[in-house]
């Protein structure tokens, strides 16, 4: 008997016991029928070693697999939705957004108290759009020093914005 005989065979036999095995955990019998369809798709797919001993442990695992690939599935969308409608209700909460004049004004604020240096390259790196390098091409400083102070102040101006919306909240 050749592998797809065998398979055949063992779908005939074992196609109801199976779906049953799969609607009970996914609470869907057409889900639970194609995840068993797809289970017997890719085993006669594989070029794994196929016999009538091996042949149920292998049909079993890669339905269960199957399954959880399906629960996976299902909470990646259920997370998205979530996101989408607390996205949607926090939008209508006028009270909770920031409005982008209050985010710039407290850049402002916080660009303002920087060193003079680190002001300079952050405000050509925000504003201008300049990368590090043409900083240090325009500045004439080297490559590091510009660097380092556009570090500083990045670390500086994200302190005080989480420090603004956290209070502000």
């Amino acid at each position: 008997m050749n592998k797809f005989d065998t398979i055949a065979q063992y779908y005939d036999l074992h196609r109801s016991e199976l779906i049953g095995f799969a609607t009970v955990r996914l609470g869907n019998r057409c889900e639970a029928e194609d995840v068993v369809h797809d289970a017997f798709l890719r085993i006669m797919t594989t070029q794994a070693l196929i016999s009538p001993v091996t042949l149920p442990c292998l049909v079993h695992t890669v339905v269960r697999r199957l399954v959880t690939d399906r629960f996976r599935h299902r909470s990646v969308e259920q997370q998205y939705e979530h996101r989408l409608h607390t996205s949607a209700a926090a939008a209508d909460d006028v009270e909770s957004v920031f409005s982008a004049s209050e985010i710039t004004e407290q850049l402002e604020r916080c660009i303002a108290r920087l060193p003079e240096n680190c002001r300079n390259v952050y405000r050509l790196h925000i504003y201008g759009g300049m990368k590090t390098a043409e900083i240090s091409q325009t500045t004439g400083e080297a490559y590091r020093s510009v660097e380092h102070r556009l570090g500083i102040a990045r670390k500086q101006v994200r302190q005080h914005l989480q420090y603004y919306c956290a209070t502000a909240t």
